[in-house]
């Protein structure tokens, strides 16, 4: 159903791969989720722990510049036990807390891993951050980027290295696109060609399919990993793009 595709790391560097014990890894999965502030990562998380938790352990750590209010709004909503959600404040710049300086995040999972071992999949929120973020491999396996149809249908032609290479790009809130004068199916046809035909999923909390596809996305991506063969990709730095001079530009 999904087409696990992989580029060679964009800086020539060998990439990351979790611990393995018989070709298997030895860890749980750990899957970052970014995107701009509102597009609905921490109901992203929310949701995939319902959807999850039934078949799966999991863990949240969530990152927020100066507060722990997503993972508050987490643990009321009541989608996993507290003590499995836990909070980073970064202090800083969220992109660089998961790209540039990923200790922080990195000790919290570390942590939660091993007071709930053993886990099958940890979930890591960034911080609302703009279209540039981005998860280093040294602290995601995979990463969904999540945009809404709210931030305008034009948005995906814009491009940024989050929206053209991470793992899944969701196309968030569709049921709002009639309110809001957008087509979320053309972002969604446009999510494909700027992503050479990577995953792009159109995802409502009323649409059953479509939380279905990515329940199914995110199982079928724990099995790749779980066998071993699963690569982390870096989506680096800016993807090409083209300026209105109509040249493509690369930086």
């Amino acid at each position: 159903m999904f087409e696990h595709r992989y580029d060679a790391h964009p800086q020539g560097q060998p990439p990351t791969h979790a611990p393995t014990s018989a070709g298997r890894p030895i860890r749980p999965m750990r899957l970052g989720v970014a995107g701009p502030v509102g597009t609905g990562k921490s109901s992203l998380i929310g949701l995939l722990c319902r959807q999850l938790s039934p078949q799966l352990s999991l863990g949240v750590i969530t990152n927020d510049i100066y507060t722990d209010e997503d993972a508050r709004m987490l643990r009321a909503a009541g989608v996993l036990d507290p003590e499995r959600i836990r909070a980073v404040e970064t202090g800083a710049c969220p992109h660089t807390a998961i790209r540039d300086d990923v200790t922080m995040n990195l000790l919290a999972v570390e942590d939660l891993e091993r007071d709930f071992e053993p886990l099958d999949l940890v979930l890591v929120e960034s911080g609302g951050d703009n279209l540039t973020a981005t998860f280093s491999p040294a602290l995601v396996d995979a990463q969904i980027f999540v945009l809404d149809v709210a931030g305008g249908g034009d948005v995906v032609r814009k491009g940024g290295p989050g929206i053209a290479r991470a793992d899944l790009l969701v196309v968030n809130k569709t049921d709002l696109a009639p309110y809001v004068g957008v087509d979320a199916q053309l972002m969604a046809r446009e999510g494909h060609l700027v992503r050479d035909g990577r995953p792009v999923i159109g995802l409502s909390r009323d649409d059953a399919t479509s939380i279905a596809h990515l329940r199914a996305w995110v199982l079928h991506s724990l099995a790749h990993y779980r066998s071993g063969r699963h690569v982390p990709v870096d989506p680096g730095p800016m993807a090409p793009h083209v300026h209105a001079d109509g040249v493509v530009h690369s930086h």
